[in-house]
């Protein structure tokens, strides 16, 4: 089949350019800068993605990172804590937990959904467990009945990571919006970007007031602010640290905010021919939703592989021929945490405080044998390719039954380190 290009991504939104110019204008260019007798374009885009997910309060922060972060010390995580976390996902998960000093206790995923598994949620709770973090990975939501069930059975706040569902909803109301927190990244590969930014929403005003201190100094925005004199004032109730947002990047996200719900329908269109084209070969099974998810979201297509039909090859070398055979960007997903290249604890001497077995943050006792299943049989698609024109896709069944077909040779690189 002839090779598709890609549509570009990060791509701007029809009024990034003149918003970030109205901000070079205003005089103020950062949160901690002068007022200028309106709203910060920080403030607006808090507000409008506050309204997009129907939440009632939003902190924008400098990135996704830091959105963690402020969220774990909001609910008071802390030395000698527990968080439990996917062991299927990024290595922020897992990272942010340590730099607040806690420990993240990493847990197998549920096959169907790729997303943390209820079932090891609840065994892995101790008396020292103070968070459970939910990631709704590449195109799936967590089952939210079943972790807010044990949530509420155990007195435990779920935080959910977002990053990759911007727009995503659970039984009609957006993801997010679920748990004590919700997180989200704004990287330059995200759905909803401006290269970098992140932000953390919440129910409560209590909550809002300590997550807003905590990402911007310990300082609070003024009541009634002068012009000419900083928003901020030292008015704190907790220590906190320079996570804010930079005025460039909230005017961006506010454009490419007014763009997502049209590129979320593009995806999912395109999403949906790409399942029905899947349909007409074997030894390949898109991931499906769970019933409760009425909005779906797509930062990564993936779909399940049926090694005996490739000659028990892996994802990876799949995904490779794959990608050579339709230039479509085929990838697997991260390794599982314990493995990841990026995850190294011991490097860092703050992570390894006293009276903590640096073993423990390195690999789960029993192992993660469904995380690691998935890095050896899941294909994903990243989201850009999902905004391709019509027709993108109809060559994909003759190049898989081509690579079946061409099985033995891909296991004989595969053998050979190719």
């Amino acid at each position: 089949m002839g090779h598709l290009t890609v549509p570009a991504w990060p791509r701007p939104a029809q009024n990034a350019l003149s918003n970030v110019q109205a901000v070079l204008a205003s005089g103020r260019w950062s949160v901690p800068g002068n007022w200028q007798g309106h709203p910060s374009a920080e403030a607006r885009f808090a507000t409008h993605f506050a309204d997009f997910l129907g939440a009632p309060h939003c902190v924008p922060t400098m990135n996704g990172t830091a959105a963690l972060v402020v969220a774990l010390e909001a609910l008071d995580v802390g030395a000698g804590d527990e968080v439990i976390v996917p062991g299927l996902t990024w290595v922020a998960n897992a990272s942010t937990v340590l730099a607040v000093n806690a420990t993240p206790v990493m847990v197998d995923i549920d096959p169907a959904t790729l997303c943390a598994s209820p079932a090891a949620i609840e065994a892995a709770i101790t008396d020292r467990t103070r968070a459970i973090v939910v990631v709704h990975l590449f195109s799936s939501v967590a089952d939210l009945d079943a972790i807010l069930t044990i949530s509420k059975r155990y007195g435990i706040p779920v935080i959910e990571d977002c990053s990759h569902a911007h727009g995503a909803s659970w039984r009609g109301r957006r993801v997010g919006t679920w748990g004590v927190v919700g997180t989200f990244s704004m990287q330059e590969k995200k759905l909803l970007t401006a290269g970098e930014g992140g932000a953390v929403v919440c129910q409560s005003d209590d909550l809002h007031d300590r997550l807003y201190q905590l990402r911007s100094d310990g300082r609070r925005a003024a009541v009634r602010p002068t012009e000419g004199e900083s928003e901020l004032v030292a008015d704190c109730s907790v220590a906190g640290t320079n996570y804010c947002m930079s005025e460039f990047c909230a005017a961006v996200l506010d454009a490419q905010l007014e763009a997502l719900p049209e590129q979320n329908r593009c995806r999912a269109e395109n999403a949906a021919t790409v399942d029905k084209l899947l349909d007409e070969v074997s030894g390949i099974t898109p991931v499906q939703a769970l019933p409760s998810v009425t909005e779906r979201t797509y930062y990564q297509y993936a779909a399940r592989l049926d090694r005996e039909a490739f000659a028990g090859v892996t994802a990876a070398t799949v995904a490779r021929a794959l990608t050579a055979e339709t230039g479509l960007p085929f990838q697997t997903p991260y390794p599982p945490m314990y493995r990841h290249p990026l995850y190294q604890p011991r490097t860092k001497r703050r992570f390894l405080i006293e009276g903590r077995d640096p073993d423990l943050l390195e690999s789960p006792a029993d192992g993660l044998p469904e995380a690691e299943r998935a890095h050896l049989e899941v294909l994903t698609l990243h989201h850009p390719a999902l905004l391709a024109p019509d027709g993108a896709f109809e060559a994909l069944p003759a190049a898989i039954e081509k690579l079946q077909q061409e099985a033995g040779s891909l296991r004989v690189l595969e053998s050979a380190g190719k």
